[in-house]
């Protein structure tokens, strides 16, 4: 979506605070360079410390795929290219996404889904659309999935809001190592990260 050239802030080579050096550490898996997005935070400490406390990838009442499929979407509707291929490279093949399933995570279509799948996009993208949820889907989703998991999913996608307004606003160009829009296929880093 965007050449490097086009970035707004350019990432942090560092060095960094100690504090903000080991939160970019704890967050990498062994082996890799903290993302583009960590690095532009790290301009404020504030903010890249404040944005990790509010992550949600952690074991939480959604599955992987559930919190993934949330994630996609999110980032799709917003166009965030960088985000989206940030996920799909981490997390898609964990998650059990084929490259179809990637690649229909960008469309506005649910009948290729299963039905709490489903039910999960449309939230994703009334939330988009309205930043509101209809009381028949409302009621949909009430049979579908706990109030837990209710919250987890509205949180999910008002957080990855906020992490494509930043990719877009930043202009944050592409990890290496993630696919874009147009790619289609994943990439796998489990051997970048074992």
């Amino acid at each position: 979506m965007f050449e490097s050239a086009d970035t707004r802030l350019a990432p942090s080579d560092g060095p960094y605070e100690p504090e903000i050096a080991a939160a970019l550490k704890r967050v990498m898996p062994p082996g890799l360079e903290p993302l583009k997005l960590f690095r532009v935070m790290a301009h404020s400490p504030r903010v890249l410390q404040r944005m990790f406390a509010g992550s949600l990838l952690d074991k939480g009442p959604l599955t992987l795929r559930q919190r993934e499929l949330i994630i996609l979407r999110s980032c799709a509707r917003c166009n965030s290219e960088y985000e989206w291929g940030v996920h799909v490279a981490f997390f898609a093949g964990k998650a059990g996404l084929s490259d179809s399933e990637v690649s229909a995570s960008r469309e506005q279509q649910y009948s290729s889904w299963t039905k709490s799948e489903g039910l999960l996009l449309k939230l994703v993208d009334e939330l988009h659309d309205d930043a509101d949820v209809s009381d028949q889907l409302w009621a949909a989703l009430s049979e579908e999935f706990s109030t837990e998991q209710l919250l987890e999913m509205v949180a999910l996608a008002g957080y990855y809001h906020t992490i494509s307004f930043m990719t877009n606003a930043f202009r944050i160009g592409k990890e290496d190592f993630s696919p874009g829009f147009d790619s289609g296929a994943s990439k796998d880093l489990q051997a970048a990260t074992n």
